[in-house]
Parts: C-alpha cells; sequence; structure tokens
C-alpha cells in the first residue's frame, strides 16, 4: 500500500510537470508514453524453489501470503511475512557485526570479507542488493568497486564461486555470433568489457579481470538505474603475460600468452559484431584496456558502434571537470582555464585522455582555430616514466606526439630539456595544477609537492588520480602538509579529509568515474545515440564540473558527495542527450522518435530521464 500511495504521488508530480511544460494535449500524449513503461506485475515462468533460488525473482521473506500460494511456497519459507526495510536493518545488522569483528585485523582480509558478504547477497537477492547499495553507496562503492574491486581481481581465482557475466576467449574464434545467444536477456542495453591487460594500476590480471565490469555495471544500476537484468559484463580472455597466472593450478583463464596484432584485434572485431547483431541498441564501454590497444580500438570501432571507452573519454571528463572546479575555486570563471600551466605525469591511456580532452575544450573557448590550438598546446607538460616528453625524443609514443614540448621556444622552460625529471619540471615551470595518472605510487615525493608552494597559482590542485589506493601519487595528508592548507585537493582513491588544526579542515575530492560514466551511458541509451561523441562527453564534464555551488567551490570542494550521485547522474545524462540532440546524432529509443525527442521540454526532457530511471522494489509476480 505504501508503494502504491508513493507511486500514485510520483504520478501527480509528473502530471502537474508536464501540465506547466506544455500544451495539455501534447502533454497528454507524453504522459502515457512515459507511463507505458511501468510494468505493475512480473509474469514467470517458474514456481516453487526455482523462484526462491533465482535472484531476480526472490524476496526471500517478503513474499506476501497469497504470492506464497499461487508460487507454490507455502511451508517453504518461515511464515512470518517481512516488510523490505526490515530485509534492509537485518542485512545492515550482520554487516556493523562483520565490520567490529574485522577492525583490528589485517585491512585486506577485512575489505574481502565486506566484499563477500555483499556478493553473497548479490547472488540471492538482487532487489534487496540494490536497494542497500543505492542507499548506502558512499559506504559501499569503496568495496565493490575501487579500492577494494583491485583486491578482488588479484584473488578472483580463489573467490570465484558463480559465472556472471560472459567469457569470451581467443579458442572461441568463430563461434562468437552464436554464444550471444547463450545469454538469457533478450535485451541489453549497457556491456562493460575488459581485456584484463591493465586492471587499475595493477597491470596484466588476465581473466581475473572480470571483476572490473561487474563492479562497474552495479555502479550503472545504482547511479544510472540501468535495469540489472539489462546489463552484461564481459571478459575478452585473449591470455596473460602475467607469469605468475599462467603458472598457478587455480588460475581460470586460458594458460597462454596474451594475443597481439591481426589476431589479437581480429578476436575483437568478432566481439564487437556478435553483440551488435544480437543487440543493436546496446553500448559498449571498455574498459582497462592496456594503452597501446585503448585508442587503437577507441578510433577502430567509435564511429560505427555507440561505445566509448571509460579510461580514456570517462576518467578524461572526470579530471576536466576537476579542472574547471580548480580554476573556480580561485574565484575566476572557467573561461580562464585556457591560461592555466598543468603539468600531467603519465603518458598511459588515461594521461593522454585528460590532455586531449582539455585540448579540445580549451580550443574550443579560443574559437576552434589552429592558432588556438597551438596556444593551448603551450599550457601543458607532459612527464611520463622517462621524464619530461619533448619533440627531440626518439621514437615517441604516436598518441603523446601532439603534446610534446619544443623546449627552444619557450622562455618559461629555461633549463629544461628532454627526459627532465618531474622535480626539474615542477620548480621550472611552477604549474598551477599538478596531475597525477601515473600508476606511480608516491611519486608526488615530498620534494616535488615543497616546490609546489612556488606555483604561481594563488591556490594550486593537487590531484593524484591513479588508483588503488596503494597507487596513488601522494596522500592528502601529504598534499597539505608540504604543499599549505590553501590548495585543492582530488584523489581517484578515497582519503579522508585532513585536519589542519585551529578547526580548519583540508577537503578531499576524490575525483571518481563514477561521476560521469554512468550519466553518458544513460544519455546516450535513452536518446537511441548513434555514436557517443566528445561533444557530448564534454557536456556532461561541464554539467559535473558546474553542479556545485560557489560556497561549496570556495572551500575547496569542487566534487559533489557520492551520496547524491543518482541526482548527479540525472543531469549528466541530460546534458549528455541535448548535446546528442544538438548533434543530431539521435536514433530515438523505443517508441520516442528523433523528433519526439527534438520537440521535448526540458521539464520534459529532465522527467523523461528521470523516468528511465530503473528503481529496486519488489513487485508481484505472476506465475504463468
Amino acid at each position: 500500500m505504501e508503494q502504491l500511495q508513493a507511486g500514485r504521488r510520483c504520478s501527480r508530480l509528473i502530471s502537474r510537470l508536464l501540465t506547466k511544460a506544455r500544451g495539455a494535449q501534447a502533454d497528454a500524449e507524453f504522459q502515457r508514453r512515459v507511463h507505458a513503461r511501468a510494468q505493475p506485475s512480473i509474469i514467470v515462468h517458474k514456481r516453487s524453489t526455482d523462484v526462491l533460488h533465482d535472484p531476480w525473482y526472490n524476496k526471500g521473506t517478503c513474499f506476501p501470503a497469497t504470492e506464497r500460494d499461487r508460487l507454490g511456497m507455502r511451508g517453504l519459507l518461515p511464515p512470518r511475512v517481512m516488510t523490505l526495510q526490515q530485509q534492509i536493518d537485518r542485512f545492515m545488522d550482520d554487516f556493523r557485526s562483520l565490520e567490529h569483528n574485522t577492525k583490528d585485523g589485517p585491512s585486506d582480509t577485512a575489505a574481502l570479507a565486506k566484499w563477500r558478504i555483499l556478493n553473497r547477497l548479490h547472488d540471492r537477492n538482487e532487489t534487496l542488493y540494490y536497494k542497500i547499495l543505492i542507499d548506502n553507496i558512499k559506504d559501499f562503492a569503496p568495496i565493490i568497486y575501487t579500492p577494494t574491486v583491485g583486491l578482488v581481481c588479484q584473488n578472483y581465482s580463489g573467490l570465484f564461486r558463480r559465472p556472471r557475466g560472459m567469457y569470451f576467449c581467443a579458442s572461441d574464434r568463430g563461434e562468437m555470433i552464436s554464444m550471444v545467444y547463450n545469454w538469457p536477456a533478450e535485451r541489453v542495453d549497457m556491456i562493460v568489457v575488459t581485456d584484463g591487460s591493465r586492471i587499475l594500476g595493477l597491470g596484466d590480471l588476465g581473466v581475473q579481470g572480470i571483476g572490473i565490469p561487474i563492479g562497474k555495471l552495479d555502479l550503472y544500476v545504482a547511479a544510472a538505474g540501468i535495469n540489472p537484468q539489462r546489463v552484461l559484463p564481459v571478459m575478452m580472455d585473449v591470455g596473460t603475460n602475467n607469469q605468475k597466472l599462467l603458472e598457478n593450478p587455480l588460475y581460470l583463464g586460458l594458460q597462454q600468452n596474451r594475443l597481439e596484432g591481426e589476431e589479437y584485434l581480429a578476436v575483437i572485431d568478432e566481439f564487437m559484431e556478435a553483440v551488435f547483431l544480437r543487440w543493436p541498441d546496446v553500448i559498449v564501454q571498455f574498459e582497462d584496456f592496456q594503452t597501446k590497444w585503448a585508442f587503437k580500438l577507441l578510433q577502430r570501432y567509435r564511429n560505427d558502434y555507440r561505445m566509448f571507452n571509460d579510461d580514456v573519454q570517462g576518467t578524461a571528463g572526470v579530471a576536466l571537470a576537476g579542472l574547471f572546479g580548480a580554476v573556480r575555486a580561485q574565484g575566476r570563471p572557467i573561461s580562464d582555464i585556457v591560461t592555466q600551466k598543468i603539468v600531467i605525469v603519465g603518458a598511459g591511456s588515461a594521461g593522454i585522455g585528460v590532455l586531449n580532452m582539455a585540448q579540445k575544450a580549451m580550443s574550443n573557448m579560443l574559437g576552434n582555430t589552429a592558432a588556438a590550438t597551438a596556444q593551448v598546446g603551450r599550457q601543458f607538460w607532459l612527464v611520463d616514466k622517462m621524464g619530461l616528453v619533448t619533440k627531440s625524443r626518439k621514437n615517441i609514443d604516436p598518441d603523446a606526439s601532439p603534446f610534446a614540448r619544443d623546449i627552444e621556444e619557450s622562455s618559461v622552460e629555461g633549463g629544461l630539456q628532454e627526459g627532465s625529471s618531474l622535480l626539474e619540471v615542477v620548480k621550472s615551470v611552477k604549474p598551477d595544477i599538478l596531475l597525477g595518472l601515473s600508476g606511480v605510487g608516491g611519486i608526488f615525493s615530498k620534494e616535488v609537492l615543497e616546490a609546489m608552494q612556488n606555483s604561481t597559482c594563488k591556490r594550486p590542485a593537487i590531484f593524484p588520480m591513479s588508483n588503488p589506493t596503494k597507487n596513488a601519487e601522494c596522500t592528502a595528508e601529504e598534499a597539505f602538509k608540504y604543499v599549505g592548507d590553501h590548495i585543492i585537493f582530488a584523489s581517484g582513491s578515497p582519503f579522508e579529509d585532513v585536519d589542519l588544526g585551529d578547526g580548519k579542515v583540508g577537503h578531499v575530492n576524490q575525483g571518481n568515474n563514477m561521476y560521469l560514466f554512468p550519466g553518458i551511458g544513460l544519455g546516450s541509451l535513452i536518446c537511441g545515440a548513434r555514436v557517443i561523441t566528445d561533444g557530448m562527453i564534454n557536456a556532461g564534464a561541464e554539467r559535473l564540473a558546474s553542479y556545485m555551488n560557489e560556497e561549496c567551490v570556495q572551500q575547496g570542494i569542487i566534487y559533489p558527495p557520492i551520496s547524491s550521485i543518482r541526482d548527479i547522474t540525472k543531469e549528466v545524462a541530460l546534458a549528455v542527450m541535448n548535446a546528442a540532440i544538438a548533434e543530431d546524432v539521435i536514433q530515438g529509443f523505443r517508441d520516442l522518435t528523433p523528433r519526439d525527442l527534438h520537440q521535448m521540454s526540458e521539464d520534459q526532457k529532465e522527467t523523461y530521464v528521470a523516468q528511465s530511471m530503473w528503481s529496486p522494489n519488489y513487485c508481484p509476480l505472476v506465475y504463468c
């Protein structure tokens, strides 16, 4: 009854919004089509223990007496019928007891214990699992994803209990088109795929990298409301070059070295053809591919398929939002980012992705001319494992080449040369922003951070964005200690706020990709974007950057709290959808045509985005 009343209140609110937005007749039609999505009950073709053992349909002790009778469950459950909230309370009591019992033990052991208890819940009751995840996203996101997911992937062969997702491997060549029909869902909206070659900052973990797509899709469900029955985690097992895994008798993947060249591309090509043949409207997110393949695959598929690479584009978008936020925290308009001196440490897929997106955004602000691009290029200094990247470097990586410095033409770089160390670069450039995507823990040393005290900016930004935590370029405490309490700090992994004494707090921002990729996926999905463009991702980044109010930004808080992730995702998805409509790359979604989307008012679009997000509630089950 409470759910019914809540649904009626929601419907009344939507009706008022629609009536206010457009003429009554048009709004009535729009409302009918939006509400046609709602499914008041679910038809099931199984009964008794088959339902209880199905995590999608199982309600456990919440099955009402009438459903127990019509589904053949009488006597199979304890007699008391509990509410969803009572189930939540019971689980949280267990979880807090686990936290208490493991708090004094090894941190890795405690983290894996928390992951296990959540994973067991996921295996038996998906509705309850996602309800608890959404309600406690701030506490549980670090368990289902960064940083715990890295630990899970390292131990996945030993942790494996039941399959989740699909595994395509090199020996499946020629069979993938038939394999996709082994997946039971008639419709899949979102696929996250990895080849396990560069899992976070941990390197090649082979088939054990499946933990990354699983975790990412949990975040898609929690943050973007993608229906969990329509998501598919995928592992592309093309072998591994990790000798420890090859020698491990418990390793679950192919025990062979990685495919390379045309053999590798043929496997990925066949996979893409297969999934888009069965599910032509699906979105595929590439995740944790090593740098040499990340850019190549993105360019290979982005103009023909609805796909994006989160490490290249998602990380770049979140970092760009952080750069915009840092400029706002200095009391300046976002457009002043074109004057910022930015040192980026790390020339992998994430680092180059940030450079590409930031350069395009800044060039657009200056008129998007060749001269503007050249001017913007002079604001970046790229440092990799061999030091400062310059045009004099031999065998330079083609993806890094556009950002190589021409030392001779710049007077600010006196004394710098090819391979200059990070410390030398920071001392010479005196950057406004120091951004790390190197995966090298502690590379922002005490000396490097102290050199940032001489930044020409009144509020320099320190962004150690690598994860998991042990790979962060520095800790929050180190940054505030060695640079000063005036800095803007954002990291990829979670850190606690820093007590600066005298009642002052050093605010820690987590530049987590989950602020952006769920909105990119949702916004692209519900408008039927043919492709996912840089303009769509940039629009999402700009909306994220403007989400925080001025008071918070002046305090150094440039990213919103994780607890508001569903609201953030709605805003990002709306911005992405509007950009797709403006670029005219939409095909429509379900019963909504491109014309319908073009004619929607902003209020209608907001309602449409909200109504497209799945929420975990028990639905009545009807046996047929």
